[in-house]
């Protein structure tokens, strides 16, 4: 991994273990910022932050990533991130720049885990559309481009629902080939989404059961526009028709909101408890376990979908685990045939780690944007 002008590193590089890497280092040190940094190769984005450009290092023009990975599928290639305030961001693979940052999901598969997954339990819809969509884009090429193609039609609809001198006759005529392509494409997204909820809870349960054990059953409901019935794999033609009607249906509430109110941009993902919704009922503890859980179960799910095996990243995490479920997690960490990377501010919470030896350990130390291997 080298960095320049990325956050507080101005110049640094890593060469990091195979299997479990351990980062510590104090507060403020940088140790996100690595964490931050191999996202930014995996998903071409930050998970720190909404602007590439308050990555950029104080008073620097730009910054640039650049990864060496190894796989089942390319024996080794390098995956490059920039971005200047001039010509904004750029994606390379081994030096040949990526027209879409599309084609850059799924090259390499991560699982992040960080202290903002909260939100996926506590917030609203969109943290949880957000989880979804970008898991099973990490798997299926076909589905992101679906989902990429669904929001521009969105937005080209809203544009003429927000036509304030547009009449209502000369606007349904403009409307119908937008609401063509949107219950096609949106019928797609609805089809996958139910496969992959159905085939997830397996996932989620054993995750859940290992961190907390069997007494509380976790499930999901995926709500959309229609019922998508009970069969492993929905049938996207009957979800096609459907959203069809519910688009009539809405079509006077969507004049009112001068936006486009039906389809899966709408959709929501309810967590549950054995009969209990998490959202509403869940203590502080349950959310907080069902939200590792969640990320745990991505990491099975992969593991079980792709060639590769995903980099697994962890940023201050163990801090808010009690020592038996730190335990379970480090378990798991061994496990895990791929790579991990872990941010702790405080060894003292990670130091279980020591009892399996170092053989598959390497832990480094971050301070004021410098990396030390230790020995």
């Amino acid at each position: 991994l080298s960095l320049t002008n990325f956050r507080n590193h101005d110049q640094t590089d890593v060469t990091w273990g195979e299997h479990v890497n351990i980062i510590t280092g104090p507060n403020g040190a940088g140790k996100t910022n690595l964490i931050d940094a191999l996202h930014y190769l995996c998903m071409g984005r930050s998970f720190t932050s909404s602007s590439d450009m308050y990555v950029v290092r104080q008073q620097a023009p730009s910054f640039l990533v650049k990864g060496t990975f190894r796989g089942s599928i390319r024996s080794s290639f390098e995956v490059a991130c920039s971005y200047s305030r001039g010509e904004g961001k750029k994606l390379w693979v081994n030096d040949s720049p990526l027209e879409r940052h599309a084609d850059l999901i799924g090259l390499v598969p991560v699982v992040l885990v960080s202290p903002d997954d909260r939100k996926l339990t506590g917030e609203g819809p969109a943290e949880r559309r957000s989880f979804l969509d970008a898991l099973i884009s990490q798997t299926s090429p076909s589905y992101l481009d679906d989902l990429i193609r669904y929001r521009k039609i969105v937005r080209q609809r809203n544009r003429l629902l927000a036509d304030l001198h547009m009449q209502t006759d000369q606007l349904d005529l403009m409307l119908e080939p937008w609401d063509r392509q949107l219950s096609e494409t949106g019928s797609r997204i609805v089809a996958r989404r139910g496969t992959f909820v159905r085939k997830f809870q397996s996932y989620l349960e054993q995750a859940h059961q290992e961190l907390a054990g069997s007494g509380l059953v976790p499930s999901i409901t995926y709500r959309t526009f229609c019922d998508i019935g009970e069969e492993p794999e929905p049938d996207a033609g009957r979800i096609h028709k459907e959203y069809r009607t519910a688009l009539r249906e809405s079509a006077e509430r969507e004049r009112e909101r001068r936006q486009t109110v039906t389809g899966p941009h709408r959709d929501e993902l309810v967590f549950f408890l054995n009969d209990m919704e998490l959202r509403k009922f869940g203590s502080q503890g349950q959310h907080r376990i069902f939200a590792l859980a969640l990320k745990m179960a991505q990491l099975y799910f992969y593991n079980d979908e792709l060639e590769d095996r995903p980099v697994f990243l962890l940023d201050d995490v163990f801090g808010d685990l009690d020592p038996q479920r730190t335990e379970t997690v480090m378990q798991m960490l061994l496990q895990h045939e791929g790579q991990s990377f872990i941010t702790a501010a405080h060894p003292d919470k990670i130091s279980g780690f020591s009892a399996y030896g170092s053989n598959n350990i390497t832990s480094f130390e971050v301070s004021e944007g410098r990396v030390e291997q230790v020995a």
